[in-house]
């Protein structure tokens, strides 16, 4: 991945959204390559993110909820910004049988670091989730630099013999041709 992706969604302050805002950054995080695994992540602390704000805060002016995202290599960061609440975003400690209380924990497992700023147009909790993507050989071609990489990065990233290691190939079910 050698070009940083972001996209920011102003959407209706609804349950509906959160699935909007999920589908939209998983296929953002697939067009990166991100793997299927960290994928899976992401969008979890996304819609827990989401969810939280939905149940705890007022929407931002219009009835909306503002969504951002920004894939970097390692890491994607994702954030959410809504009207405020009566309460500051922090780590319940539900009961055995609680039903709730639970989403920022999860966010926090899932996080390698996360936080919320609160100000006069609201609050945004944000997340940084590390990720890692699949990197396949490249075709060979005629003035070949020796190098693979991520499909569409240009081969960036040294051969695997360069660095001491044989390849490892993807299965099946996760190849694509070039």
């Amino acid at each position: 991945m050698e070009v940083t992706e972001a996209s920011v969604l102003l959407l209706p302050f609804a349950a509906a959204s959160v699935g909007v805002a999920r589908r939209r950054l998983v296929s953002d995080m697939i067009a990166a390559d991100v793997y299927d695994s960290a994928v899976c992540d992401v969008a979890l602390v996304i819609s827990e993110l989401f969810s939280n704000a939905l149940r705890h805060a007022a929407p931002l002016p219009g009835s909306k909820i503002q969504v951002a995202w920004r894939i970097d290599p390692g890491c994607v960061q994702v954030s959410v910004s809504d009207g405020g609440g009566t309460t500051v975003p922090e780590l319940g400690q539900p009961t055995q049988g609680a039903t709730g209380g639970r989403g920022l924990r999860i966010v926090e497992k899932l996080s390698s670091r996360w936080g919320a700023s609160t100000g006069e147009d609201g609050t945004t909790v944000w997340a940084e989730v590390p990720v890692g993507t699949r990197w396949r050989p490249r075709a060979a071609s005629a003035g070949d630099t020796g190098t693979y990489g991520a499909a569409g990065n240009g081969g960036t990233v040294p051969r695997f013999s360069e660095v001491g290691r044989d390849p490892v190939p993807l299965p099946a079910e996760l190849s694509t041709e070039l």
